[in-house]
């Protein structure tokens, strides 16, 4: 019970996280059509981050899942 408690607060976590970098991302696209340079830049590099933080969980996520199987 508790594996199943935890794989699905790791999935929440990750969803979430990406949630994050998405929302970032369409911040960064719309100040940048709209001109605002400082707050488009910002946005983007924050959703960059994000995306990598979450592709290394998802990364180390599979690779526990898997070690635990075995």
């Amino acid at each position: 019970m508790l594996i199943l408690a935890e794989e699905n607060m790791n999935k929440k976590a990750l969803s979430g996280l990406i949630g994050w970098a998405v929302l970032f991302l369409v911040i960064a696209l719309v100040a940048a059509v709209f001109g605002f340079g400082l707050i488009s830049g910002t946005s983007i590099t924050i959703a960059k981050w994000l995306a990598i933080i979450f592709v290394i969980l998802f990364v180390v996520s599979i690779i526990s899942h898997s070690m635990r199987k075995h």
